[in-house]
């Protein structure tokens, strides 16, 4: 909700000076504004010099105040979310300087739902695909964790309590898939004491697009005499649609056959609309045991292409997408169906003086997509020919283009126990057992209309290639903290996580007998009709077992200042190969080594905190597609990231906050990345010009030289926000500036593929608001973007880099955006 002012001794207003602004300006260094909690307003003639309000936070599964949690901790709390009209995924990763993200690409729908997270630059590129490696940052939605291989579900952000973003390996409590950190959106509970409700109604116009609007809001009703309360969510939003699929044709070199896309050519093509309820129950057993169920359910319908072709209409324009027009040129339709839901139990409550609690938790997720997949056939064409390859069942040379039907289903069970000792004691514990399977049915079919049966995959007519598999995934964990107060100022802390994972993967994938001798039908070993494929030609699966540690030092200078050093381990699993002839991926680690500080000054006006830090991320993974478009994954190589974050938030005057913070990164590879593996398994970092790969073929040099940069991460990221409030008649006014700036970034990991994918510039955005408040009402008016910047976020090509990287597409900030909400409290 809405922040307000506290009720303080009587002072005179004083009007803010023009110093004090610019001292903030020139002293807030972008980032994540402080999540502020303020009290009920005031008159002028009570007012006094505003300070900071405690952040509450759970992120070490405890209940602290922020600045006592020695960890690199970004929060953007309710007011916040609200001030900031934030309402999904990509809204709050700009306001957070340590997130970064991708998306799928690939073949892979590349619209809402499907965003690869990465934090501190812990990233090589290429992990969305469904057979590819786990993520590297968890995603949890209070104490359930919401990360599936190819994407966290992107939950609308309203009736929201705050998101932790937890930078830095997070592997003793959170496990698997927070190795480079995680992120907590964390929901608003019922209440029993007393009844609340609100709901907000939102519309917007996108610049050079179309309208949309959103719907929103809940209900807060205590039951049995103040013992049980329900809180119900809803919403409904509609997001415009600014991507425009012009008209046009193709025409493929070896059979000369032209290509209309008129039946699906349409102005601002890339339109979603999202619906969603959550619900919650909390019951008070007594004063010491609360249950609380709880169920979250979100559909959304995506259509078209997130991404634009800058060549689109000018083929000169390279990569440049400063003027390009927000265009696309596709010849099959683009939609993702997403449904999903998920339940969770929370049991809380004291075995004598330790809490206990136990978290259970259930998803379920369905995606029905459609992609265009003509890129590959026509560049497989014009660069190799492959078109004389396809024909109807007359012997006639056909279309090549291909487009991709899905069905993707994942399910995940998780179950938490974990046990707290009080923390009012000099030794303090925290102790768990972790449990948790996931799986992903896989269901995509390739499909060449005309395609001849003989070349077709048996049963399936008019497929070039099939996948229909089972991914499993598994991980088991012992998992325990001891904090001890050496003095009453410094205080040690060591972790230790015990885990067995396993991954295994089943099915079908490749193409029919008649068109391949060496991949698919060909190579079945079992007549098991999986999932409706013709045959099984892959059934592998591997287990590991280790151990990951935490070990911190604390020391509590004063009540308002902390320092903290932390070494800390985190993970991801391995997995299997989809060819059979590729040994297993082996688990990654990456270590941390972290020196950080917690302060406050001036009676609590001004917070800044900080890490520096070092990380080593031995042998990781790295996912690119290969022949035949397969994913391989392989223990690439070791890299290095240095960083240094930092948050300050600063109430300059009783009207003026301004908040910012900055992260600067340098992740680089520390040996040379050349593409294969020696005999006993490590990766080949020795390979001048002229040696030989394992197929017998001399190579350039490295794929990817020493020094490079890591994809994806910008070497600097920050954001800058101010807000003024004052008195306009009988309510409340403020304006507010933000401003978020990103740095130049490579798009993949090696040489070749970057001379063709190019870099993403940097780029600076501006997002301004002003409102005004009066009783319960308010009205807000919001202006992203406001200079209407092309900011290229990612870019993804259609196939492998080195073939349809010749189209890549570009993913940029939606354009200038007007919006106007409505919102009422009761």
């Amino acid at each position: 909700m809405r922040a307000s002012r506290p009720s303080c001794p009587s002072v005179r207003r004083r009007s803010p000076a023009p110093l004090p602004l610019a001292a903030a300006v020139a002293l807030a260094i972008a980032g994540p504004a402080w999540a502020q909690s303020a009290p009920a307003a005031a008159t002028a003639q009570e007012r006094e010099p505003r300070t900071l309000g405690t952040v509450t936070v759970t992120a070490q599964k405890r209940e602290e105040n922020l600045q006592k949690v020695p960890i690199s901790l970004q929060v953007l709390g309710s007011t916040q979310l609200e001030q900031q009209d934030v309402q999904d995924f990509k809204d709050y990763a700009k306001l957070i300087p340590s997130l970064s993200y991708g998306t799928a690409g690939g073949g892979v729908f590349s619209g809402p739902g499907f965003v690869q997270v990465y934090m501190r630059g812990v990233a090589s590129g290429g992990d969305g695909n469904h057979s590819g490696s786990q993520p590297s940052v968890g995603m949890y939605l209070d104490e359930q964790p919401i990360t599936t291989i190819q994407g966290a579900l992107d939950i609308h952000m309203y009736d929201m309590e705050r998101v932790e973003a937890l930078a830095g390996p997070q592997g003793t409590l959170y496990g698997a898939s927070s190795q480079s950190g995680t992120v907590r959106i964390i929901t608003k509970k019922p209440d029993p004491s007393a009844f609340a409700a609100g709901f907000a109604i939102e519309g917007s116009k996108v610049e050079h697009g179309g309208y949309g609007h959103v719907l929103e809001g809940f209900v807060n009703l205590p039951l049995q005499g103040n013992t049980a309360a329900v809180r119900l969510v809803g919403w409904q939003k509609h997001d415009a649609g600014y991507v425009d699929n012009i008209r046009g044709t193709r025409t493929y070199p070896t059979s000369g056959i032209t290509a209309s896309n008129a039946a699906v050519a349409k102005d601002n093509y890339n339109t979603a609309d999202t619906a969603g309820v959550r619900g919650a129950l909390r019951f008070d057993l007594d004063e010491h045991w609360t249950v609380t169920p709880q169920l979250i359910a979100q559909k959304q319908k995506a259509y078209g292409s997130a991404g634009i072709d800058p060549n689109v209409g000018n083929p000169a324009a390279g990569y440049d997408t400063s003027s390009a027009p927000l265009a696309v040129k596709h010849f099959y339709p683009e939609f993702s169906d997403d449904r999903w839901y998920q339940a969770a139990l929370t049991v809380a409550g004291k075995v004598g003086n330790f809490d206990l609690t136990y978290v259970f938790s259930h998803l379920r997720r369905d995606v029905d997509s459609a992609s265009d997949y003509s890129d590959y056939g026509f560049w497989y064409d014009t660069l190799a020919g492959y078109g004389a390859y396809f024909y109807d069942d007359a012997g006639h040379l056909i279309n090549p283009a291909q487009y991709i039907q899905a069905k993707d289903g994942y399910r995940r069970s998780s179950h938490e126990l974990r046990l707290v000792s009080p923390q009012d004691r000099r030794l303090r514990v925290t102790a768990g057992l972790f449990w948790q399977r996931q799986t992903h049915d896989i269901l995509q079919r390739y499909r060449i209309d005309g395609l001849a049966n003989v070349l077709s995959v048996p049963g399936w007519p008019q497929t070039i290639w099939l996948t229909a598999q089972q991914r499993r995934d598994g991980d088991e964990a012992v998992f325990g903290e001891i904090s001890y107060d050496l003095t009453e100022r410094v205080t040690v802390t060591a972790g230790k996580r015990w885990f067995r994972t396993d991954n295994a993967l089943k099915g079908f994938f490749g193409y029919g007998a008649g068109f391949s001798s060496s991949t698919g039908v060909s190579q079945c070993f079992s007549s098991e009709q999986f999932h409706g494929a013709p045959c099984v030609n892959l059934d592998k699966s591997v287990r590991e077992s280790n151990s990951i540690g935490r070990l911190n030092l604390t020391w509590q200078v004063d009540a308002r200042r902390m320092l903290y050093a932390t070494w800390s381990q985190g993970y991801r699993p391995g997995g299997i190969n989809r060819r059979g002839t590729l040994p297993p991926y082996k688990a990654d680690f990456l270590t941390n080594y972290e020196i950080g500080w917690k302060t406050s000054w001036g009676n609590n006006a001004l917070v800044f905190n900080g890490a520096l830090f070092r990380e080593d991320w031995k042998d990781f993974q790295f996912s690119y597609l290969g022949q035949n478009g397969l994913t391989e994954i392989r223990n690439a190589n070791q890299a290095r990231i240095n960083g240094l974050e930092l948050d300050l938030t600063w109430a300059a005057t009783y009207n003026l906050q301004v908040s910012g913070g900055f992260a600067w990164y340098d992740p680089r590879l520390t040996a040379n990345y050349c593409g294969w593996l020696r005999s006993d398994g490590r990766p080949e970092t020795v390979c001048p010009p002229g040696t030989l790969d394992p197929n017998g073929n001399p190579v350039s040099g490295p794929q990817a030289p020493r020094g490079t940069q890591l994809p994806i991460t910008p070497r600097f990221k920050g954001n800058l926000n101010a807000r003024y409030t004052f008195d306009l008649g009988e309510g409340e006014a403020y304006w507010q500036a933000t401003l978020a700036h990103a740095g130049k970034r490579r798009v993949d990991l090696r040489e070749a593929e970057t001379a063709l994918l190019g870099y993403l510039d940097a780029y600076t955005l501006l997002d301004l608001a002003a409102g005004w408040r009066k009783g319960n009402w308010t009205i807000d008016v919001f202006l992203k973007n406001t200079f209407d910047k092309r900011a290229p976020l990612t870019r993804f090509a259609q196939c492998a880099a080195l073939t349809c990287g010749h189209q890549p597409y570009t993913v940029v900030a939606p354009p200038r955006t007007l919006a106007v909400r409505f919102s009422r409290e009761f």
